[in-house]
């Protein structure tokens, strides 16, 4: 049985893989299906325990999250054995035609077919570094392979596996909204002052208007860097669509405080704000926030910590301030990766980012206590729609002449969105 989609979380029933080898049917060999589900080569040790050692505080579900959107279209069978090598097939038949990129959070199944993998910021950089592969296949979100369109050149192809992959937080911020946003501002004087940053998790439209407004894009692994651009340029910044990295980066690498920074309601008349506070506010914050980095809690922090002494907190910049303000150390993906990776043998570390690379993490380095920060067994639910059948079917259709999910950005949006993307990769 396969993944249920609860919004944010998948609540994996996928007992080969998730719960472990006592789980599993007594005709179910664990090694083998663990092999199979993760492609796992042979020659690659297999640790013998499974996801349940990474759920130091539970294994809890959240069905009340919100609820995801169907896919549709013919796609392989998740149970056909012969899968993998269907893929190796199909990928070798693209050979040099294709480049296909993958983020962190994405399943191991799909990862072991990614020619570069990595973080928003890295994956943006090779797509614009890459001009000679006519196609793009972007195992990410559709934001992401947005991202890559408008940095490719106009003879190559950008594919998305499943076009169900979204992004609750992109979608958290409308370009209606955020025009209506600067409209407000403009009428109070503060517009002209005001440079918009914007998260590299949003859509073309409002990565368009951060370029039409002078602005720029960032990452979690640049955000203090065009932030401080962006007060080097005016003397406000509107962050958008993530309050928490905003806030984070604002206070805890600017020197801000809590205090020079409001929140923006885009539900209410003026954002919620007196004309007062916007006028007095060094950063206007938009009221969105990423579902996986916003579950893990200070609750969580403080029981971890109980349970194994020593423990080192490591988050992500997306989390809740208080979360962010208790962790030992905070970066992005990347640098959560090479934290672990430096770290000596024996380390302890509870990781609070998503799943996925979490459990990646304990695998490669058995040497080293890693736990996942959350009560709940909580996976990127639109990331992992990009599964291996998806990936087969599109890299197949490519073989076969057919082009299918491609993502293009309207000519007119592109033009500043590819402005304000430039800008952040020139920083």
């Amino acid at each position: 049985m396969g993944p249920v989609d609860a919004g944010a979380c998948v609540v994996a029933f996928d007992v080969s893989v998730v719960i472990g080898k006592d789980y599993l049917p007594p005709s179910v060999d664990a090694t083998a299906t663990l092999q199979m589900r993760e492609n796992v080569s042979m020659s690659t040790p297999v640790r013998s325990t499974a996801l349940t050692d990474l759920l130091l505080l539970g294994q809890g579900q959240d069905l009340g999250s919100e609820r995801g959107v169907s896919c549709t279209g013919e796609l392989p069978a998740a149970s056909d054995p012969d899968l993998v090598s269907r893929a190796k097939i199909a990928r070798a038949a693209l050979g040099d035609r294709a480049l296909v990129l993958g983020h962190h959070y994405q399943r191991d199944e799909v990862i072991e077919f990614a020619d570069v993998t990595g973080d928003s910021f890295k994956l943006a950089q090779a797509a614009a570094a890459q001009s000679s592969a006519e196609y793009i296949i972007f195992c990410g979100v559709h934001f992401m392979a947005e991202s890559a369109d408008i940095l490719t050149s106009a003879n190559q192809k950008v594919i998305l596996p499943d076009l169900a992959a979204g992004c609750s937080m992109a979608d958290m911020a409308t370009a209606n909204q955020v025009s209506q946003c600067w409209k407000e501002l403009t009428e109070i004087g503060v517009a002209q002052e005001t440079i918009p940053v914007t998260y590299m998790n949003s859509s073309a439209a409002i990565k368009s208007f951060t370029g039409e407004h002078g602005g720029t894009i960032c990452t979690s692994s640049n955000a203090k860097k065009t932030m401080e651009w962006a007060l080097s340029k005016g003397e406000k910044i509107l962050f958008l669509p993530d309050q928490h990295l905003g806030r984070n980066t604002a206070v805890l690498s600017l020197g801000l405080t809590l205090e020079d920074c409001v929140l923006w309601n885009p539900w209410k008349p003026m954002g919620g704000l007196t004309v007062e506070e916007i006028k007095a506010a060094k950063i206007i914050l938009w009221r969105g926030h990423c579902s996986v980095h916003g579950r893990f809690t200070l609750d969580s922090v403080n029981e971890v910590r109980k349970q194994v002494p020593g423990i080192k907190v490591l988050v992500h910049p997306e989390c809740q301030h208080e979360v962010v303000s208790a962790a030992d150390v905070v970066g992005s993906t990347e640098m959560i990766i090479k934290t672990v990776e430096q770290s000596p043998a024996g380390s302890a570390w509870a990781i609070g980012t998503e799943l996925n690379l979490v459990s990646r993490l304990a695998r490669a380095h058995p040497d080293k206590k890693i736990v996942f920060l959350d009560k709940t067994v909580c996976y990127c639910s639109t990331m992992n729609r990009i599964d291996l059948p998806h990936l087969v079917w599109a890299m197949e259709s490519l073989v076969e002449g057919h082009v299918v999910n491609q993502i293009s950005v309207a000519p007119d949006v592109a033009k500043f969105s590819k402005l304000a993307l430039e800008q952040m990769l020139a920083l």
